[in-house]
C-alpha cells in the first residue's frame, strides 16, 4: 500500500487530468458559456477541486489549449524521423484535424493567445512543424517555396471549411485536407502570388 502523502499526490494528478478531459469537451460544445460548475460535473469532482488545481476560468482554458499544443509537438517530433518526409507531413495535418474535429477549441483559444506559456508552446510547435517541411521539401515531396508557417496557418482550415455547410458528413473535412495538401505538392500549376508572412505576424 502506497504511504498516505504519495496516495495523495496520485489522486490529485489524477482529478487535475479528469478536470481537464472535461474541460476540453465543455469547452468545445460550449464555448465560454462553459461554467466551472458544468465542468466539476463532467469531471465527476467537486467544484473546490477544480479551483484547487485552477485558480480561475482563465487558468484552465490556458491549460487546455497548451495541452493541445504539446499533443501535436510531440505527434509532430514522433514523425520527424519518418522514412516518407511527405506522408509524414501529411500524417501530421490529419492528427491536427481530427483533433479540432474532435474538439474544437477556436473560441476559448482566443483567451490563451496572449499568455506567455502558450506562446513559448505554439512556437515549439511552430519549429516542429518548420522541421517537417524542411524535411519534406528536400525530398521533393512538397512545393519548394512551401514554409512551416504556410502549414501552421492552414491547420484548422480543412475543418473550419465545412462550417458553412448545413449537414457536412462526419468526415468531410478530409476532402478538403486532400485538397489543401494537393497544393502543397511540386509541380502545382500556380506560382504563390506573395512571400510567405513572417511568423511573430502571425502569432503575435
Amino acid at each position: 500500500m502506497p504511504p498516505p502523502d504519495r496516495a495523495l499526490r496520485v489522486d490529485a494528478a489524477r482529478n487535475r487530468e479528469l478536470v481537464l478531459a472535461a474541460a476540453q469537451e465543455e469547452f468545445a460544445e460550449r464555448g465560454l458559456d462553459a461554467s466551472i460548475a458544468d465542468i466539476a460535473r463532467r469531471a465527476g469532482v467537486a467544484k473546490g477541486t477544480v479551483f484547487r488545481h485552477f485558480a480561475t476560468k482563465e487558468e484552465l482554458i490556458v491549460a487546455v489549449v497548451g495541452n493541445r499544443f504539446v499533443a501535436l509537438t510531440d505527434a509532430a517530433r514522433r514523425l520527424s524521423g519518418s522514412d516518407d518526409p511527405g506522408g509524414a507531413l501529411l500524417e501530421f495535418l490529419t492528427l491536427a484535424a481530427e483533433a479540432l474535429h474532435e474538439h474544437d477549441l477556436s473560441v476559448v483559444q482566443t483567451l490563451a493567445d496572449g499568455d506567455s506559456t502558450v506562446l513559448e508552446l505554439r512556437d515549439q510547435l511552430h519549429e516542429c512543424i518548420e522541421a517537417l517541411v524542411d524535411r519534406a521539401r528536400t525530398a521533393g515531396a512538397v512545393r519548394p517555396e512551401l514554409t512551416g508557417t504556410d502549414v501552421f496557418v492552414l491547420l484548422c482550415a480543412p475543418v473550419h471549411a465545412v462550417g458553412s455547410l448545413p449537414t457536412p458528413a462526419p468526415d468531410a473535412w478530409r476532402r478538403y485536407l486532400a485538397l489543401i495538401f494537393d497544393g502543397f505538392r511540386p509541380g502545382s500549376p500556380s506560382p504563390l502570388p506573395d512571400l510567405a508572412p513572417g511568423w511573430p505576424v502571425v502569432t503575435r
